[in-house]
């Protein structure tokens, strides 16, 4: 039985912090996973950015509310859904991806939870578990399961290195440089392609 591991932003969906940045002129909120590969920095650095700005949960939520499903990604989950198990494993927060799995047609979604203050301010985040990804692929794998996982950031290759096939999806050049043992696709057609030779 094989589940395919998905990571969320920048493989199916806009990346939140960038529309952020862009929706509020705040350039220093454009760094994301693909710049940062340490993910607890890179939160904290967000937090306090937050919190100079006067900025909350609220301000982001109505951001998020704006952004749509990457063109072709519900068909690519659809069709994916229907040949296996498919799990979104991903460090955004609960309270980011709600409005997206909807638009997504609900699939399944492993993700973290912020710590919001009464008055809307984020004052922190719990972490589902340390190494999200790949401690999640390997639980999966301790229970049966084969996995193929495929994601475009630093935080992703721990899943993609640990799964039977992994795959880059739209990463960034240093990335794939860094990882060429890992094939790379821009277009869903070859990622699901890639992933249905795999489900044997």
């Amino acid at each position: 039985m094989v589940i395919t591991c998905l990571d969320l932003e920048g493989v199916l969906v806009p990346e939140i912090w960038i529309a952020f940045a862009e929706e509020t002129g705040i350039e220093e909120l454009k760094k994301t996973t693909r710049d940062e590969p340490d993910y607890d920095k890179l939160m904290k650095y967000r937090i306090d950015i937050l919190k100079q700005h006067g900025l909350g949960l609220k301000e982001i939520q109505e951001t998020i509310a704006k952004i749509d499903p990457m063109p072709g990604a519900k068909e690519f989950l659809d069709k994916l859904r229907s040949m296996c198990q498919v799990i979104i494993i991903s460090d955004t927060f609960t309270q980011f991806a709600k409005p997206l799995m909807e638009k997504l047609g609900y699939p399944t979604i492993f993700c973290n939870s912020l710590e919001v203050a009464d008055n809307g301010e984020i004052t922190g985040f719990k972490m589902r578990i340390e190494n999200s990804k790949y401690t999640t692929v390997k639980a999966l794998q301790s229970i049966g399961y084969d996995t193929i996982a495929s994601g475009d950031s630093y935080n992703d290759l721990g899943m993609i290195k640990a799964s039977k096939a992994g795959f880059l999806f739209r990463s960034t050049e240093q990335i794939k440089k860094d990882n060429p043992e890992f094939e790379a696709f821009e277009t869903y057609d070859d990622l699901l392609a890639a992933i249905e030779k795999n489900l044997d």
